[in-house]
């Protein structure tokens, strides 16, 4: 059985909490877009050199609500990171094509990330 837009959603932030940059990639389109208050990346490559630099950098990650429509998964999460950053709520816009991430767009206040 495969798996839903949702639940494929929901393993993605599963193991970016658990900093498995290995299964996580399985689930990343080559043709990604990546947008986010701090940056954006085009391609697979690109992609994960900024996930793997975010899981490095980040304690937990809580997802707190998910629903979706579609092609297209929204969910709210926190992010811990250690001092002086501490918990992040964030949300991300998540669209699949053929079961595979192809956008992420996030939604944060970058304010504390920059000087």
């Amino acid at each position: 059985m495969s798996q839903t837009n949702m639940e494929i959603a929901e393993t993605f932030y599963t193991l970016m909490g658990k900093k498995d940059i290995s299964s996580l990639e399985k689930y990343v389109h080559p043709d990604i877009h990546f947008i986010a208050p701090l940056g954006e990346a085009k391609g697979k490559d690109a992609y994960l050199e900024k996930t793997k630099f975010f899981m490095d950098n980040l304690k937990t990650v809580s997802i707190r609500s998910i629903f979706g429509s579609g092609d297209q998964v929204m969910f709210a999460y926190t992010v811990d990171f250690p001092e002086p950053f501490g918990s992040v709520r964030s949300a991300a816009l998540m669209t699949f094509d053929e079961g595979l991430v192809k956008k992420v767009e996030l939604f944060y206040d970058a304010r504390p990330f920059v000087k």
